[in-house]
Order: C-alpha cells, then sequence, then structure tokens
C-alpha cells in the first residue's frame, strides 16, 4: 500500500521570472521576424504556466507523473513543478458527515432510527487518493455500516435487559467512544482520522413508539412500586425489632401480622390513610 510522502517544489515566482524572460523572447522573435525565436519563447511561457501550482492553506496537491505517485506538496503557496506532473488537490479541512436516519434492529430485535455525525479529515493523501475509489463516499458507506454494527451490539435501553451495563439511551458518552474507535479502525486503510463521533438521533420506531412508551411507563411504575414495597418492609421489621428490644408491648402471631397488614396499607397506599383510635383494648 502507497503511504504519503512529502516533497517539495521550486519557488513559483522564480517560474514567473522565467515567464517574463520567454514572452520576451517571443517579442522579440516578431520584431526581428525570427520563426524560431518565436516559437521557443512561446513554447517556454507554456511550460512554465503549465507547471504553476497553487496550495491554499490547510490543503495540498498530490503529484502524480506518468501513473507514478511522485509525492505531495503540504506547504502552502506558489510553485513551479514538472509540467507533465498530475496535480490532484486534497483538502485537509476538517469535515462534517451528518448521516442520515436509519431503521434498524437493536440487540434485543427492537427496531430504532439512529442518526450520528461524524467530524473527519484526511491525514494520509496517498492512501486517501489510491486506496480506496472515491474516499468522502468511502467515509459515508463505512459511516452508516458502524452505526449499524453499533446498533446490534446494544439494546436501546436497560428495561429487557437489566444487565446491561451500557445502553444506546443511556451510555451516550461510552457509546460514542465505541463508535469512534470502530471508525478510525474502518477508515484507516483510507487514511483518515475520525475527530469526533456522536449519536445525534435515536428513538424506537414509530409503529413501535406508542407501544414501547407504555411499557417504558408501566416498567417506572413497577420500579416505583418495588422501591416503595421493600423500604415499607424494612421499615415495619424495624418497628417489631424495636417493640420487642424495648418490651413495650407483647404481641401473639395474629396481632403481629394485623400490625403488618396496616403499616403496609400506611406506608403503600397511593392516599393518605384516616388513622383510627382504638378506645378499647388491644382485643376488642
Amino acid at each position: 500500500m502507497i503511504n504519503e510522502k512529502n516533497t517539495t517544489a521550486i519557488s513559483g515566482y522564480l517560474s514567473f521570472v522565467v515567464l517574463l524572460a520567454g514572452l520576451g523572447l517571443a517579442a522579440y522573435g516578431i520584431y526581428s521576424q525570427s520563426v524560431w525565436l518565436i516559437a521557443i519563447g512561446i513554447v517556454l511561457a507554456l511550460v512554465i504556466l503549465k507547471g504553476w501550482l497553487v496550495v491554499n492553506p490547510n490543503e495540498s496537491a498530490v503529484l502524480i507523473l506518468f501513473g507514478s505517485y511522485q509525492g505531495t506538496v503540504r506547504k502552502d503557496g506558489f510553485f513551479w513543478v514538472n509540467p507533465l506532473v498530475v496535480k490532484r488537490t486534497v483538502s485537509l479541512k476538517a469535515r462534517n458527515l451528518d448521516g442520515q436516519k436509519i431503521k434498524v434492529n437493536d440487540k434485543l430485535g427492537n427496531p430504532i432510527e439512529i442518526a450520528a455525525v461524524v467530524v473527519w479529515q484526511v491525514r494520509d493523501t496517498a492512501k486517501a487518493l489510491f486506496a480506496v475509489d472515491d474516499y468522502s463516499k468511502y467515509v459515508q458507506i463505512q459511516s452508516e455500516a458502524a452505526v449499524r454494527h453499533l446498533a446490534n451490539q446494544f439494546a436501546y435501553d436497560n428495561f429487557e435487559d437489566e444487565a446491561a451495563v451500557i445502553s444506546l439511551k443511556d451510555g451516550a458518552q461510552q457509546v460514542s467512544g465505541i463508535l469512534e474507535k470502530e471508525l478510525n479502525d474502518r477508515l484507516a486503510m483510507a487514511g483518515i482520522d475520525v475527530i469526533e463521533a456522536r449519536i445525534t438521533h435515536l428513538a424506537y420506531a414509530p409503529e413501535i413508539a406508542s407501544a414501547m412508551l407504555q411499557r417504558q411507563q408501566a416498567t417506572a411504575v413497577v420500579s416505583a412500586r418495588r422501591q416503595i414495597v421493600d423500604g415499607a418492609v424494612g421499615m415495619v421489621e424495624m418497628a417489631l425489632e424495636k417493640l420487642s428490644e424495648k418490651d413495650i408491648v407483647q404481641l401473639d402471631e395474629e396481632r403481629k401480622a394485623a400490625m403488618v397488614s396496616n403499616l403496609l396499607v400506611v406506608l403503600c397506599g397511593e392516599r393518605n390513610v384516616a388513622p383510627v383510635v382504638n378506645a378499647g383494648t388491644l382485643y376488642h
């Protein structure tokens, strides 16, 4: 595989002086009616014009001579190179790829919509031109493939897969890091560096969005009720231990069961409970 090699070029301002000399020679040939001088002056001027090369800031020029890679000029400025050389400009600026929304199944098989933005730039101009056919299109296709692979690796959320450490919804930082690493691995052969990759859109597909919203709401309610019950059981257990430890009152198993039932109703109920004062004995 061809790797980039830097090359230097002659200053274009020196060639400008030679161009003026060629034009002067042609003018003198016209004055002296010398066909040879006119021809030499015109050919010299055309050779100089053909070899001019302008490299703008944050750009580069790849030089190819008869199918052979000669090198890359990265320094910006005005230069002159071999007029037979083919000059291909490659931008070194950072570029944004705003990926389209694509529909794909997550790890659990749920259809989701996902999109990502990728910030990339050319690192090796030789690989970008010679290793792939069209490096811009290559970045676009590989980015879409990486996003699809990422979505297949993780679940949208951890409602169904509670053992999942990372989910697409909650692990944005980790998911972005994984996506960036995979893109760098995929685009290395094209001499492309990925500066940043982030998920910009993530949602369930429209056909299941309503059902998934209801499932999320139900799961959230169940989770909240579970915490309430766990807390209530702990409070009941603590109350029984304290009553027994301080020997405040002796309760048989039936009265303990009644007390537990009443406390759970009070602690787990969704509405405020109206207390009833027992004016008689504990057993009446």
